[in-house]
């Protein structure tokens, strides 16, 4: 059955109990295969890195249907059927779980900017949690303990900054709106739920100026139209608004409606002609007001402008600086701040230890660091840098060796470059503080800092030789904090405290035998003969309890004896063996066999 083995079965409430017990219903179906469109049902087991609910299929793929929530029975249709995987939309709730709420926003669903709206507030922070236990863990080769995720309170209207596409619609009309999810198809909405209370007169505004105007929206289809975004950002009871657009225009009628609306504002231009996914072009241009304005937060007065990164939510920000700076600072401390944005941080950890330096590649934010040095006196203890981290690293690190250094990042989402890693190990700075709004890429950084990661060329391998409590010369991790930087969404900012870690109180001696070439060091004669050692007999029970711990159900002896049967494995014969079965033959199911299998694997029997 060639075809049938293409196909995915997924399992119903009684099939999972058919698939337990191994017995054999006559009449029944046992399985229901998926193909494109179908209808189907299924119980949540798990929710994925995007905070899509997971359906086990008893062939061993997945489903992964949006809007889902562990141990509900949903039915979902079929958008898209891999070899081991489908793709659903969510049709209804079967058996709704106690954390499921209704989601505010009549636009969730459609548009790509939230994706855990209806999930509780408990439930959302616990899924953040675990998002991110996972990823060291699997991604990073790290067993370490999460702790619980950090919320700021505000679960809607918490975001400070915009940035909304502009397009038209099927019939040619402009819109702003969202992404919808994997796209760049733009749900049209007047007010996003996550923004703050200016969002929605910003929007008509906007829309208003462009029909009066003649002005269209990009199309990205075509790479037709004129405005691609709109970019606002609130900072005190000030306003900075960006208009995203393929070439130079006049703004002075979008201004004169702002005018009636926002007190204190500034207007820019954008020219962004590219055919990337940036928002941003090179070129700016003044239409109204300063450009520029201040702030203040966690007692340090700064500047912003409008491409200077601060963080979206004030209030988490603010906990999660604290938090920093709590950790990191001594009076004789010295901070290195690599990617150091508008310098609120650097500013914040210069105010409590010897000096502090900020590094960032964005000319724009790095004026706005020197102007916040200005305004908080602290110019003689805060040196910012312009340029990429890993240009200017190097030349920090020298001018503060011997001192007492606490390194600070702050990535962007795609990680650290490795050659900043080197240079983090190389330095032997007393303690690293990572602030992170990616997971995967989070791991694998604390993967290379902690030696459960190694370079391999250009590829990154999991290291052979990790051994967590006696290697030297790496990092240890103290803490892993999550702060829900983005209630309502899948995004999470994590806060990881690194140690230096100590050389062991005993010596290392590299002895060496043989002669010539072919003479070995102590430490791999010791590997060779940890490597020629007799393994320890790994039981059936053993065998047992890996698969219910890792996969979440039980196996029965007799299907792991018929797993290693098939293998070809050596069996032993059973004292308690009867040559004739009294009734037919259970068989483990595909499920069962791939646990079976990597669990063998796991203990080096094949």
């Amino acid at each position: 059955m060639p075809e049938d083995n293409q196909r995915l079965r997924v399992q119903d409430k009684k099939v999972i109990k058919v698939a337990f017990v191994g017995a054999y219903y006559a009449g029944k179906r046992k399985f229901e295969y998926m193909q494109k469109n179908e209808i189907c049902r299924g119980v949540v087991a798990s929710l994925g890195s995007e905070g899509e609910g997971v359906i086990n299929l008893i062939s061993g793929g997945r489903a992964f249907v949006p809007g889902c929530i562990p141990g509900e029975e949903v039915e979902f249709t079929a958008l898209k059927v891999g070899d081991n995987v489908v793709y659903g939309k969510l049709n209804r709730v079967l058996t709704p779980s106690p954390q499921r709420v209704t989601p505010p926003c009549p636009a969730y669903g459609r548009c790509g900017g939230c994706q855990l709206q209806h999930m509780s507030r408990s439930a959302q922070l616990a899924f953040k949690r675990d998002l991110v236990a996972n990823c060291l863990k699997k991604l990073g080769g790290l067993n370490v303990t999460v702790g619980d995720t950090v919320s700021g309170g505000q679960e809607y209207g918490y975001r400070n900054k915009l940035a909304l596409p502009v397009g038209v619609d099927a019939r040619g009309r402009n819109i702003v709106g969202v992404y919808a999810p994997r796209s760049h198809r733009i749900v049209p909405v007047t007010h996003c739920a996550l923004q703050k209370e200016w969002c929605a007169p910003l929007l008509k505004s906007l829309l208003t100026f462009m029909n009066g105007a003649g002005l269209k929206g990009f199309d990205d289809s075509t790479r037709k139209g004129v405005i691609r975004h709109i970019v606002g950002r609130q900072i005190g009871e000030n306003y900075i608004f960006t208009v995203v657009a393929t070439k130079k225009i006049d703004l002075s009628g979008l201004a004169a409606i702002l005018d009636g609306i926002f007190p204190s504002y500034a207007l820019w231009l954008n020219v962004n002609a590219g055919t990337g996914n940036a928002i941003f072009g090179k070129e700016w241009h003044l239409c109204r007001g300063v450009g520029t304005f201040q702030g203040e937060d966690c007692g340090v007065r700064f500047t912003a402008g409008a491409n200077t990164f601060l963080q979206v939510n004030d209030g988490v920000r603010a906990l999660l600086y604290e938090a920093v700076r709590a950790e990191v600072c001594s009076p004789q401390s010295v901070a290195i701040d690599l990617y150091s944005g508008g310098g609120m941080l650097t500013a914040m950890l210069a105010g409590s230890c010897a000096a502090a330096y900020g590094i960032e590649i964005v000319p724009e934010a790095v004026r706005c660091a020197d102007e916040l040095a200005r305004l908080n006196n602290l110019s003689h203890k805060m040196h910012n840098l312009c340029g990429a981290v890993e240009d200017r690293i190097g030349e920090v690190l020298a001018a503060t060796e011997g001192m007492e250094r606490v390194i600070v990042c702050d990535p962007p989402r795609k990680g650290m470059e490795r050659s900043v890693i080197r240079e983090i190990l190389k330095s032997g700075a007393d303690k690293v503080v990572l602030v992170s709004c990616n997971p995967a890429t989070l791991a694998r950084d604390l993967g290379l800092l902690c030696g459960s990661l190694a370079e391999d060329g250009n590829k990154i391998i999991k290291n052979p030789v990790y051994m967590p409590h006696s290697m030297q010369g790496y990092y240890e991790i103290i803490s892993v904090t999550p702060f829900d930087m983005f209630p309502q969404t899948k995004h999470v900012e994590t806060l990881v405290l690194l140690s230096k870690k100590k050389p062991d109180s005993h010596i290392v001696v590299d002895v060496e035998f043989g002669e010539g070439e072919g003479k070995i060091s102590l430490k791999d004669a010791l590997k060779r003969a940890e490597g020629r050692k007799p393994k320890s007999k790994t039981t059936y029970k053993d065998i047992q309890n890996y698969v219910e711990e890792n996969y979440g159900f039980k196996v029965h002896t007799a299907y792991i004896a018929e797993v290693k049967r098939n293998l070809g494995l050596p069996m032993y014969d059973a004292p308690n063996a009867v040559e004739e079965l009294k009734r037919p033959r259970s068989h483990p199911t595909e499920k069962m066999v791939l646990a079976i299998k990597e669990t063998l694997a796991h203990f080096e029997i094949i």
